[in-house]
């Protein structure tokens, strides 16, 4: 029987992990990747946004070689927290189902079945793709993830959106000698996107090596061609890969599953106790970006860390107190 059982070994994973390891708990990670899954997919030249400092879990040091971090930099700082403090945690093991049962639950996974008293969900947003639902969506030249700029070397790369992922992909593949046109359904670029990178998009823009269609949105894909919505009409381009980078969602299936409830409009938000993070269901909590439904941009690592803090003081003080003795 665990006091707490983990499910997502993402960094706010790992924070509750620490959390509850400084508590004396008994308790386990269970991550259907690898470490820290959802970062490992980020592209490979990535900066994040955040500083270091901003990024630490744990009270552990991270210590980068600039003020932003990469995404190299932060794997090998999320792998050593791991290693060093021995955390509980087993990768590439799925979770199934959960029952409740006396004191607590029954959590089934691919690899086994495990008794908790608590859980929690700290599976994050960056496994299911933001779909556009048009025709051609499934053709492998689609993707929604970019990973690295070499493989669009002298190809026709739309690229969809105009977030961080959007505008990075956009630039390392017109760097690398890609073809890039944007598709953007705003007037401008998203004003959230990195500052030290927002002026080099709108100056490739303005200078015509990366063509954008503003006011727009991808209708059809077809294997060597895309149609474009524009406000002056349906537009036809040549077009070899599309990097579909429209955002990502929870698995609000797999919350349903575990008996989270979400709320009925286009948000899905989960509901939870903003002071102690537990769920409607007892003993179940949330933790990090996960608790913002589809508003994917309400938490961040940095905004989230608490969130382990506030999971372990409530689970601690439930915990059965010895009868002070009388004097």
């Amino acid at each position: 029987m665990f006091d707490l059982l983990i499910i997502g070994g993402g960094p706010i994973g790992l924070a509750c992990a620490l959390e509850a390891q400084k508590a004396n708990l008994k308790y386990l990670i269970i991550e259907k990747g690898t470490l820290v899954n959802s970062l490992y997919n980020y592209p490979s030249g990535m900066t994040f946004f955040s500083t270091s400092e901003k990024l630490e879990i744990g009270s552990v040091p991270f210590v980068s070689n600039s003020i932003k971090p990469t995404r190299s930099e932060s794997l090998e700082y999320y792998r050593r927290v791991a290693t060093s403090n021995h955390l509980n945690i087993r990768l590439f093991e799925t979770v199934l189902s959960n029952q409740p049962e006396s004191g607590g639950y029954k959590v089934t996974t691919s690899k086994g079945v495990y008794q908790t008293k608590n859980i929690i969900i700290a599976t994050g947003f960056y496994d299911i793709p933001v779909k556009m639902n048009i025709p051609g969506e499934d053709l492998p030249k689609v993707r929604h993830y970019y990973k690295d700029p070499s493989f669009y070397t002298m190809q026709k790369v739309l690229v969809v959106g105009a977030s961080n992922s959007s505008v990075d992909a956009a630039l390392e593949t017109f760097r690398k000698g890609a073809e890039v046109t944007m598709v953007i359904r705003k007037d401008d670029i998203n004003e959230r996107v990195k500052y030290w990178v927002r002026p080099d998009i709108i100056n490739r823009i303005k200078e015509g090596t990366i063509k954008v269609y503003y006011q727009s949105q991808l209708a059809a894909i077809r294997e060597f061609e895309v149609d474009i919505k524009t406000p002056e009409g349906l537009v036809t381009i040549a077009n070899d890969f599309v990097l579909a980078l429209t955002g990502y969602q929870p698995d609000f299936d797999f919350l349903k599953k575990m008996g989270i409830s979400l709320s009925a409009d286009e948000l899905c938000l989960p509901q939870y106790h903003a002071e102690t993070m537990e769920t409607n269901e007892k003993g179940v909590y949330l933790a990090g970006v996960v608790c913002g439904g589809m508003n994917t941009h309400l938490w961040f690592i940095e905004n989230s860390r608490i969130h382990a803090e506030q999971i372990v003081a409530d689970i601690l003080r439930k915990l059965p107190q010895p009868e002070t003795q009388k004097m």
